[in-house]
Parts: C-alpha cells; sequence; structure tokens
C-alpha cells in the first residue's frame, strides 16, 4: 500500500489520509490487493474450475479436456492476479498497457508442485512482452535486489534493438519472491551457452 500511495504514506508506514475521497481511494486498493493473495487467487480458481466442469459431460472429467480447463483457467486468474499486484503497470518499465503485458512465471507452470504454487503472485512478474519472452526462455532473470540478469547468450546489439539496457530493475521485490527467483536464475544458468 505504501508503494501504491506514497504521497499518503508517513515515515512509520502509517497512512495520514486528507479526506474521504483519498481514504475511499486507499480502501479500493486495499481491497483490490486482497483478491491478489494467494490463497483468494486459489480459492476463485477452484470455484471457477469446479463452475466450469460441472457444466461439461461427465465423460470428459479426467481427461485432456480436464487438464486443459484447469490450465486455461489457472493462467487467466494469475494474470488477473497479477495485473492486480503491479497496479496494471510492468514490474520492470512501469508501462500500463495491458494487452501488451504479460503474467510470467518464474518457476515454469509445468513444473509447478501444486496450484498454489502455480497461482501464488510471487511466483511470477508482470512483463512487457518483450521482457517475458526472454524472461520465458531464461535469457534474462533478476537478482536478489531486482537488478537486470542478462544470459551471456544475449548479443548486446540485440538487447539495444529490443529497447533493453542493463540498468533496469523491478520496479519492487517482495521477500516472497526469492525463492522463485532462486530457482529462475538457476535455470538461466542451464541455458547460457551463447547463441551461434
Amino acid at each position: 500500500m505504501a508503494r501504491s500511495f506514497p504521497q499518503w504514506t508517513s515515515v512509520d508506514n502509517h497512512f495520514l489520509i486528507p479526506g474521504n475521497t483519498e481514504l475511499a481511494t486507499l480502501l479500493l486498493r486495499a481491497a483490490s490487493l486482497s483478491r491478489a493473495l494467494p490463497n483468494q487467487v486459489a480459492r476463485s480458481y477452484e470455484d471457477a474450475v469446479s463452475e466450469e466442469l460441472a457444466a461439461l459431460p461427465p465423460e470428459t472429467l479426467h481427461t485432456e479436456v480436464e487438464r486443459m480447463v484447469r490450465q486455461r483457467i489457472g493462467q487467466q486468474k494469475f494474470r488477473e492476479a497479477m495485473l492486480t499486484y503491479w497496479g496494471g503497470a510492468c514490474a520492470v518499465t512501469g508501462l500500463a498497457l495491458p494487452d501488451v503485458l504479460r503474467a510470467s512465471h518464474a518457476k515454469p507452470w509445468a513444473e509447478c508442485e501444486s496450484d498454489a504454487e502455480r497461482l501464488d503472485v510471487f511466483n511470477g512478474f508482470l512483463l512487457t512482452a518483450n521482457l517475458d519472452a526472454l524472461f520465458d526462455r531464461f535469457l534474462i532473470s533478476f537478482n536478489a535486489q531486482g537488478r537486470l540478469l542478462v544470459s551471456p547468450a544475449l548479443a548486446t546489439a540485440d538487447l539495444r534493438l529490443l529497447g533493453i539496457s542493463p540498468e533496469l530493475r523491478l520496479r519492487w521485490l517482495a521477500p516472497e519472491h526469492q525463492s522463485y527467483l532462486q530457482f529462475h536464475r538457476a535455470r538461466v544458468q542451464e541455458h547460457s551457452q551463447p547463441i551461434q
């Protein structure tokens, strides 16, 4: 909340709200963020999956159809949660054009051990399409302080053409992101062969 409303945040992280309109704005953001909490996203996901599966013929349950329904709804819920958590803007650039933003998993969907891990807002970042493509293919990552890390497989000229500079960093980073980023950085190391 302090990141969303620095103008109303005191040194000791209390909020000094100037009026009712501003209080309503702050409460709306708090309600929005509560929908991005991992347990709330998982609950919303389970409800949506149950509703959609109930509408399908019984013979399709426990088939590829069910897996596809779960994945589609899960990715939709994850994207919604990421848009909420990052305030509708790229976690790096701050670009607020939802049509070009992607919900990127640090630990890939297929490698997650549970739906809770897949839907955890700390298991990813809302990124512009070019950053997402590189992050998804383990060509970039972020260090423990949120600074951009670039695989040696990427040429400096290619980064320039993509509009990516080594000075980029995450707008913020929560402690809960760290284990997922550690996983992601290890995968970047595995994929670090220079491009021929």
